[in-house]
């Protein structure tokens, strides 16, 4: 069964880094387009972030701060400059055959 599993969220003080992980089971899908997204309490989920062979994209409100990248089964998000905006549940997406993990939480306090 393929599966994504995310991992680094936690509480940090605004200013403050860190790095997500998305690893997956199955690495022949890896190399297509995956996806970091967000949902901020109360909110819609929003793309943060993806990564395909033709490179990589972001959302206007982490240009400059966040950073995806990918490392054989695993994506990253690296969030730097973080702010108490960026709080929210952060998925891991495997845009192929739509597959999502489980979530891991960030909370940005001020």
């Amino acid at each position: 069964q393929v599966q994504l599993v995310e991992s680094g969220g936690g509480l940090v003080q605004a200013g403050g880094s860190l790095r997500l992980s998305c690893a997956a089971s199955r690495i022949a899908f890896i190399d297509s387009t995956m996806g970091w997204y967000r949902q901020p309490p109360g909110k819609q989920r929003e793309l943060v972030a993806s990564i395909s062979s033709g490179g990589t994209n972001y959302a206007d409100s982490v240009k400059g701060r966040f950073t995806i990248s990918r490392v054989g089964n695993t994506v990253y998000l690296q969030m730097n400059s973080l702010k108490p905006e960026d709080t929210a549940v952060y998925y891991c997406n495997a845009a192929a055959i739509n597959l999502w993990g489980q979530g891991t939480q960030v909370t940005v306090s001020s």
